[in-house]
């Protein structure tokens, strides 16, 4: 059974194939890179697609092209761990007031402790008093 997420990738796929030949090339997913606001030279579309062509036919098949969204999803979690654990609280799995003054004086913003729960209390969706890594993430897009 597939997901939401690959039918949404499917019908990504079949834009991206703009000839409908089941393949994505290097033209057709450069042309629909830019299209998006991504100016990617001929070569640089031709790394992303070896680095991801399995079968070695230089073109992206529906499978292919779902392992490379997949793994910039993975990739985009990654950096936000990586944010999220700057702010949180001695290991604890979420960010009190307290951290969250605390990493921003370290960047030269000093805010008040009222200030900081403000914030927290803004993006806490679960009333705990903190923020967890998904209401992190939520306050990061806002």
């Amino acid at each position: 059974m597939m997901s939401f997420n690959q039918i949404s990738l499917e019908q990504m796929f079949c834009y991206f194939d703009e000839n409908g030949d089941g393949r994505i090339s290097s033209a057709e997913l450069k042309s629909c890179m830019s299209a998006v606001g991504y100016d990617l030279s001929l070569e640089e579309v031709g790394a992303i697609i070896e680095s991801m062509d399995a079968d070695g036919d230089g073109s992206l098949r529906l499978e292919e092209f779902i392992q490379l969204m997949e793994r910039g999803e993975e990739e985009d979690d990654t950096e936000m761990i990586e944010a999220f654990k700057m702010y949180e609280m001695e290991d604890q799995g979420c960010i009190t007031a307290k951290s969250l003054k605390r990493m921003l004086s370290r960047l030269g913003y000093s805010r008040d402790i009222e200030v900081c729960q403000g914030v927290i209390s803004k993006f806490d969706t679960n009333n705990d008093g903190v923020l967890s890594f998904e209401e992190f993430k939520n306050m990061m897009m806002a």
